[in-house]
């Protein structure tokens, strides 16, 4: 490690000096190698990519390949002074300037006074300027017209995370190479020969941590590793990156996906208690289970996962230790739920709570049974229903007969005789009951709204002159029954249907009054729900049912009649 009372940061120390060390860029390299080689130099550079992918450093390694005295190579030497200067930042030729602090037009017609003058004792005058999108539209402006016709002194090199931003003016008027994110497998390998240097000791599950904190840009992991070597000291442990960097161990992923497809619902939310113990935020958590899943899907999905997925050699070997008996439709259900619930934590009061429910979700799935396996089920159970009797309910349907005239005899309703069905009624529910049946029939014909209240009432008596019904004590249809208006009308249709004048009383009964036979409403409900019982009873013992639940493993759970 570096002593002493000043320190240079990684990020600088290590910043590539030539084309052979900018990792993961070889395809830019190798470009601008060749122009040189064939003098076919454009006289302006767009540099576009993420931050940190070494767009600043290209420019600089152009610069010195150009200017260096030994001569205009593929590679600079870097030990020649004016090499060094630009090294150092300290070249009267080479300006590097900030496009975001330096963005106005002034600015600029001060560039373009510079340039007009030769370089002072270097083949060019380079002008590289970062962030270019950040100047303002009368700079760009002002910059068009040398672009245009650039003096031969002058190479212009831009570098920029926003290339979108930029006129299409100068967009034309430039050679763009874009830059890649750097790849996990490039930085690491960068981070372990810099460990070497540094004479650091440190594991590649650590140096795998560091590596995803930059996200792809080498920059962002080298002073991800700074941090961590402040922290740690030249022995690092693996637990200590984990911490220091708010990052979720590999390892506890493997565990808690372990745990999901083995049902162990107990290591599922302790897992989610330990993330939650060192204060991880719990969307980034599910953020980082979908990335897991979606390698894990990745990996059962294709013959080469090494070439889709940005993981180390070590990474894949763990992940395909975890698919020994795991299928790819078992992780994609899963991965399914675990993108939904990340999408309804953005607005969440409650986000452990949503990663807690859909992990034990992700736990409880039943497994699903092949399609082919069910086809052969069914052919089972087809060919077992060929020699069975047909099942019950098929034949059960009930069809009212339509309503008597005044004097016709009643027609008996259709159905379906079997012994099940039939109850035997008690002689006070049987008194008089056909005649009030047809009566209240013959008054829905013609009142719907009478016939509706008297389907409540009870016969109590009915005697020729006279019918004497009986509504429950409180009731609505008590209370409508008494109504001189209700009773009147009701006398009418009842004379016209007996031929003869006929008084109509109505009176209150309590429940469970023994003498009054049950009313139409209450028969009704009374047989379909006894109609049901015998139903229910003789599917659970149909042969056709007991073998569809031996062949699927299910059992029944509702039977209906329609």
């Amino acid at each position: 490690m570096s002593t002493g009372t000043h320190y240079e940061v990684l990020a600088r120390k290590y910043r590539p000096q030539n084309f052979s060390e900018l990792a993961g860029q070889e395809h830019v390299s190798r470009t601008l190698q060749n122009a040189i080689d064939s003098g076919r130099v454009a006289h302006a550079f767009l540099f576009t990519g993420a931050r940190g992918v070494g767009k600043t450093s290209t420019a600089r390694i152009m610069a010195k390949t150009l200017n260096c005295e030994r001569g205009v190579t593929h590679e600079p030497c870097n030990i020649c002074p004016q090499c060094i200067e630009i090294t150092k930042g300290t070249s009267t030729d080479v300006f590097e300037i900030d496009g975001a602090s330096n963005n106005g037009v002034d600015d600029v017609r001060d560039l373009r006074e510079n340039i007009r003058y030769l370089p002072s004792h270097s083949r060019y005058r380079i002008i590289i300027i970062d962030e270019v999108h950040m100047l303002s539209t009368n700079a760009f402006n002002a910059l068009l017209k040398t672009l245009e016709e650039p003096p031969e002194h002058v190479k212009f090199i831009f570098a920029t995370t926003e290339p979108h931003k930029l006129p299409i003016t100068i967009l034309s008027r430039c050679q763009r190479f874009d830059f890649k994110r750097v790849t996990l497998p490039k930085i690491i390998a960068r981070l372990r020969e810099i460990a070497g240097k540094e004479s650091v000791t440190i594991s590649d599950t650590s140096l795998a941590l560091i590596a995803r904190k930059g996200d792809g840009s080498m920059r962002d992991s080298l002073t991800a590793f700074d941090q961590v070597l402040a922290f740690c000291g030249n022995s690092v442990s693996d637990e200590d990156v984990a911490t220091l960097l708010g990052a979720i161990d590999r390892r506890l992923l493997a565990e808690i996906s372990a745990a999901v497809f083995a049902g162990d619902t107990q290591t599922v939310l302790a897992g989610v208690k330990q993330v939650d113990l060192v204060g991880y935020n719990m969307r980034q958590f599910c953020q980082e289970l979908i990335e897991h899943f979606r390698n894990l899907l990745v990996i059962r999905s294709v013959k080469k996962p090494e070439e889709i997925l940005d993981l180390a050699a070590a990474e894949l070997e763990e992940l395909h230790k975890q698919l020994l008996h795991i299928s790819a439709l078992d992780i994609q259900r899963r991965l399914t739920l675990f993108i939904k619930a990340e999408s309804e934590m953005a607005y969440a009061s409650f986000p452990r709570l949503i990663v807690e429910m859909v992990l034990l979700k992700a736990a409880l799935l039943a497994p699903l049974v092949p399609i082919q396996e069910l086809i052969e089920k069914i052919k089972s159970l087809e060919t077992a229903a060929v020699h069975t009797p047909s099942l019950p309910w098929e034949a059960v349907r009930v069809v009212p007969a339509p309503a008597p005239q005044p004097g016709e005899a009643p027609s008996s309703p259709t159905r379906p005789s079997h012994p099940a069905h039939d109850v035997a009624p008690t002689p006070a529910q049987t008194a008089g009951h056909t005649d009030w049946g047809r009566f209240v029939a013959y008054v829905n014909e013609r009142e719907r709204l009478l016939g509706s209240v008297l389907e409540h009432g009870s016969p109590v008596k009915q005697e020729t002159g006279l019918i004497e019904i009986g509504f429950p004590a409180g009731s609505y249809y008590l209370t409508a029954a008494l109504e001189a208006e209700f009773i009147a009308e009701v006398q009418v249709l009842a004379r016209v249907f007996t031929g003869a004048e006929t008084v109509i009383r109505v009176k209150a009964i309590e429940a469970g009054f023994a003498d009054a036979p049950l009313s139409l409403a209450e028969k009704k409900k009374n047989d379909a729900e006894q109609l049901l019982e015998d139903l229910k009873r003789e599917v659970e013992n149909h042969p056709v049912v007991k073998e569809a639940e031996r062949v699927f493993g299910s059992t029944v759970t509702d039977v209906r009649n329609y």
